[in-house]
């Protein structure tokens, strides 16, 4: 045994406890974000199918618009980070205000455009007659919190690049209370309907901003960091962000591709698809923790100029991502005969799912590295290349997925396409961290 194995064990441990530290809180604040859509579905349900019809449609729109500014997480997390690994607080929290001023401008322009459109938005994605007024008010209210919902996104990145994971996940647990119990007084106790559950919503999001707000307020007052607007430093998190926008729309593209081509194999298909991608995304929550974690620690060891420490961490990192990609998809595989049925009795929507389960239990590993290194480019302000990398493995993955009702493919081929997209961004990610490219050192890229 050489003298660097016994040196390297107390760093992998180190480096462990950093993971999980982060990675644990951050997957619950993940888990309780999609339990408000759970809760006001299981409120509204009660009041009929066309309110809950009208539920799932402007749901969709308002997860649509927000799941496409998540780079305010993603780009503020990295920069924040940098500045904490170089030592200066009052700058990594300058660089977190910048982005909750572009959080709240975003969230002014997004309610400007949904309020007078919201007709056409709900028409747009095929709402039935009965359904449309309750989507319409559905979406015309809840789209007031969308500032607030920004604001959380932006703030949340501030503490992840903190190294603070914690409150992100007593918000989230504190917002999805709040949002139970707001839903039931407001739908039942006042009687206002699905409004009710709206302004619920909106309220609770308010407030889980306005604790966020609270607790940067104080970091900045304890540092010395300005609150004022940046023109300068608003436009440089815009800049920032814009390749992250394009790299998520580039992946919601490929899931609304999938979604498309399973429906046009049929109603068995599409019913057997809607099962899976739940399960496909649950199980992203837990890769995405990881990526988190890797955000905030890269962005931190860049920050202090530690190349060494970030390639350390990043192979530990690769390493949880596989052995967590493994361990998931041995449940997937030993859980699938009971998972199903939770979903549906339908003896041919069961078929139709269960080998394309196995397909997606296979594909968990190659998820595994696709996660942490988009989590370790992302810390390390990589966006550029995820945006490019992200477009790239569109346009391979569109056309084979395209053509798949054309050559006979059913559900198994939709999510074999899904499997060679991984495969494609785990290389296009692979090469890039290889490279070493991305190891730019500094309090700012």
């Amino acid at each position: 045994m050489t003298k660097a194995a016994p040196q390297a064990r107390p760093r992998r441990r180190q480096h462990d406890r950093e993971i999980v530290a982060l990675a644990v809180p951050a997957f619950g604040a993940l888990v309780a974000e999609p339990l408000f859509v759970m809760a006001d579905s299981a409120i509204v349900g009660h009041l009929g199918t066309a309110q809950l019809a009208g539920l799932a449609v402007a749901s969709a729109l308002l997860t649509t618009a927000v799941s496409v500014f998540v780079f305010l997480a993603y780009a503020t997390t990295g920069a924040v980070a940098r500045r904490v690994g170089a030592g200066d607080l009052s700058a990594a929290i300058r660089q977190g205000m910048d982005g909750i001023w572009l959080a709240l401008l975003l969230g002014a322009a997004v309610i400007a455009v949904v309020l007078p459109t919201a007709p056409a938005l709900i028409d747009l994605f095929g709402a039935s007659e009965t359904a449309a007024p309750y989507a319409v008010t559905y979406l015309r209210v809840s789209s007031l919190g969308i500032p607030a919902m920004l604001v959380v996104l932006a703030a949340t990145g501030v503490l992840r690049g903190l190294q603070n994971t914690r409150t992100p996940l007593y918000v989230a647990i504190g917002g999805f209370v709040a949002n139970a119990v707001l839903n039931v007084v407001l739908v039942y106790g006042a009687g206002l309907g699905i409004a009710g559950s709206a302004w619920g919503t909106v309220i609770a999001q308010c407030g889980m901003a306005a604790v966020y707000l609270v607790v940067v307020i104080r970091g900045a007052r304890k540092h010395g960091a300005s609150l004022k607007p940046d023109a300068a430093g608003i436009r440089a998190s815009a800049q920032a962000g814009a390749p992250l926008l394009v790299r998520t729309l580039s992946l919601r593209a490929v899931l609304m591709i999938a979604t498309a081509v399973a429906a046009r194999l049929g109603d068995t298909d599409i019913a057997a698809h809607q099962i899976i991608l739940s399960l496909w995304s649950l199980l992203a929550f837990a890769m995405d923790a990881i990526a988190i974690a890797g955000q905030a620690i890269i962005g931190r060891y860049l920050g202090a100029g530690d190349t060494e420490g970030a390639k350390a961490v990043c192979r530990r990192m690769v390493e949880w991502g596989i052995g967590s990609g493994i361990a998931l998809g041995v449940l997937v595989v030993v859980s699938r005969p009971l998972f199903i049925p939770l979903f549906t009795s339908d003896g041919s929507v069961q078929d139709a799912a269960l080998p394309a389960l196995l397909v997606v239990a296979v594909c968990q590993p190659i998820s595994g590295i696709v996660y942490v290194l988009d989590g370790v480019l992302m810390g390390a302000g990589d966006g550029p290349y995820l945006a490019w990398a992200m477009l790239l493995t569109l346009v391979i993955f569109a056309p084979f997925a395209l053509l798949i009702p054309s050559w006979g493919g059913g559900l198994t081929a939709v999510w074999g396409a899904m499997t060679l997209m991984m495969v494609t961004r785990a290389v296009t990610l692979g090469l890039r961290t290889k490279s070493g490219r991305w190891l730019i050192t500094g309090a700012s890229r």
